[in-house]
């Protein structure tokens, strides 16, 4: 069982006046088919609530079409941001996207045995 992973890798500011051009990337990967959404946040240098709350709306959309959702490679900040809001508890977050893969292989590998 391979899943089909989509990543989505907004850059920059993540905040506001980023939220439509994001929800749209989150709408793209769904509907080309992912099983798995990774928001890989390595190019984001500045997350501020805004940028949270577009997280937490992007999660609520995968989980409502039954996918899973993943972070990985947030700077220190917005680690910060998600240990403060409690979001980490909520979500699994991935150091890298190579931990991430690893993660994933694992579980395939467990899956076919």
């Amino acid at each position: 069982m391979s899943h089909r992973v989509k990543v989505v890798e907004p850059s920059g500011i993540l905040d506001a006046t980023q939220a439509e051009h994001f929800d749209q990337q989150i709408s793209n990967v769904i509907q080309e088919g992912a099983d798995i959404v990774l928001i890989d946040l390595q190019d984001v240098k500045f997350m501020d609530s805004s940028g949270l709350r577009l997280i937490i709306s992007a999660y609520k959309t995968v989980k409502a079409a039954n996918l899973k959702f993943f972070l990985c490679s947030l700077n220190h900040q917005a680690k910060m941001i998600c240990e403060l809001s409690g979001i980490n508890k909520l979500l699994e977050i991935f150091p890298d996207r190579q931990s991430f893969s690893q993660a994933i292989n694992s579980v395939e590998q467990l899956v076919q045995e």
